[in-house]
Parts: C-alpha cells; sequence; structure tokens
C-alpha cells in the first residue's frame, strides 16, 4: 500500500510541475509580447495574499500594464524567462517611467474633481 501511495504522489508532483512550467511559460509569452510592443520593458512582481502575484509591466515608451500569476514563484520564474529587469519595489524612479494619460487622469480623480466615478 505504501508503495502505491508514494508512485502516486509522485504522479501527481510530475503533474503540477508541468502545469506550473505551462502558466509559467503563458505568462512568458504575454510579458514578451508586452515587451516587443513598447520597445523594451521592466518589471516588478507583488504578492496579493493568497490570490497569487501581480506583474507590473513598464514599456520603454511609458506603457505600462499588468498580469496576475497565481502564485509569487509562477510570476518570478514568468519574468526570468522573459529576462527582463525586475524591481524589487515599485519605487519613484522605476514609476517615473510610466506615461499616464487624461483617461488614467480623470479614473484616479473620480468624482472629486469631475472625472469619471470608479463604479
Amino acid at each position: 500500500m505504501a508503495d502505491t501511495q508514494q508512485v502516486d504522489t509522485q504522479q501527481g508532483e510530475a503533474k503540477a510541475d508541468r502545469r506550473t512550467e505551462r502558466r509559467v511559460a503563458r505568462l512568458a509569452r504575454s510579458i514578451d509580447s508586452f515587451s516587443k510592443a513598447h520597445g523594451g520593458a521592466e518589471a516588478q512582481v507583488a504578492y496579493l495574499g493568497e490570490r497569487g502575484a501581480r506583474i507590473v509591466l513598464v514599456g520603454e515608451d511609458g506603457a505600462w500594464g499588468d498580469l496576475v500569476a497565481r502564485s509569487h514563484e509562477t510570476a518570478r520564474l514568468a519574468v526570468e524567462k522573459s529576462g527582463l529587469t525586475v524591481h524589487e519595489d515599485f519605487d519613484g524612479e522605476f514609476a517615473a517611467k510610466v506615461t499616464t494619460g487624461r483617461y488614467e487622469w480623470s479614473r484616479m480623480a473620480g468624482i472629486q474633481v469631475g472625472g469619471p466615478s470608479n463604479t
């Protein structure tokens, strides 16, 4: 009985590893696509708690986007696979690379200054 459980556990772990590899590859393709569309990119990976991790991408042209991964490990592996510079924090220098337009400013301000509401 113990041998059967060990084989089942190994098969389950192998299946989970393949699933993680597919998720990493899918995220890396999205990251690469964003990077190519914006002349290169840099990234920051942030914990979202039990929900996983958020990958924030900032293109060389100032455009930004984000992706969500199921785990911090998956997010980190995807960014590494893409070969991007990874920042520990979304600090002032990194944040200054983001270009925001009229839409973002009106959404951030919301109804306080007459922009559209966030609902």
